[in-house]
């Protein structure tokens, strides 16, 4: 790998039809699918990502099943119980992107401590996208910049993007270089909207409980060869490159 993006986020897709193509309940498939997220992590660690985001559970899965979405959060919680201490062992700091007020506390307790407990480790930042949709992110932040002006503290002609960028949940993390989405689907999902504005998509049909490190090798060469121009010519990356190498 030649180039290693700065930022991966991951919609981790096709838990529940890994399981039904077994004739196994669906929470069966997110049990699975969380043994991935603890292989994926490591293998990012060893890459050398400086950051990560999994998009672990949104807003809208709130529409599903109380059997199933009150088994998700038992699987969260209980993942960050039993994670938590190789991940600090590991370096990596943790965060959580979304509305942490809605999770019940068996949810929230664990989650809270590990984001204190690892909060002095630097070799990689992994991001939890809970109870997360990227609509009601941008709400939230028109809304406190809407207050904001308001109460005089700002004036609309100081809004700009940097601004709303700040708001966002997602404002201490840069944008994301690379989007890898498993299970067959082409969307994004409510999933960093605002902020993949630039990024990089890729999509293949691996089961989530499927994707190995060996998938995530190939998302990460493809993206190696992926020219990103951020709105430029070929032309002028290609100057830019020369320039720097020459530096």
């Amino acid at each position: 790998m030649t180039r290693i993006p700065t930022h991966v986020a991951i919609i981790m897709d096709g838990n529940g039809r890994w399981a039904e193509q077994r004739g196994l309940p669906r929470l069966a498939g997110h049990r699975q699918g969380a043994r991935t997220v603890r292989t994926i992590v490591e293998a990012a660690c060893r890459i050398g990502l400086r950051h990560l985001t999994l998009y672990t559970f949104s807003v809208d899965n709130w529409k599903r099943p109380a059997e199933e979405v009150n088994g998700l959060l038992d699987l969260v919680g209980e993942t960050v119980r039993d994670y938590a201490a190789e991940l600090i062992a590991n370096g990596v700091r943790v965060h959580v992107i979304g509305d942490l007020d809605d999770l019940p506390q068996r949810v929230r307790e664990p989650v809270d401590w590990l984001i204190e407990a690892s909060s002095g480790n630097r070799t990689m930042d992994l991001h939890m996208a809970l109870n997360y949709g990227g609509r009601s992110d941008l709400v939230r932040a028109v809304r406190h910049i809407a207050q904001q002006v308001a109460c005089g503290q700002i004036v609309p002609e100081e809004i700009d993007e940097a601004l709303l960028r700040g708001m966002l949940s997602t404002g201490l993390v840069p944008d994301p270089d690379l989007i890898i989405r498993t299970g067959g689907e082409k969307r994004l999902s409510d999933f960093l909207i605002y902020e993949a504005a630039y990024a990089e998509f890729y999509f293949c049909d691996v089961l989530w409980p499927d994707f190995s490190v060996a998938d995530l090798n190939q998302a990460l060469l493809d993206y190696g060869r992926r020219e990103r121009r951020f709105g430029r010519t070929s032309e002028q990356v290609r100057g830019q490159a020369e320039l720097s190498n020459a530096a």
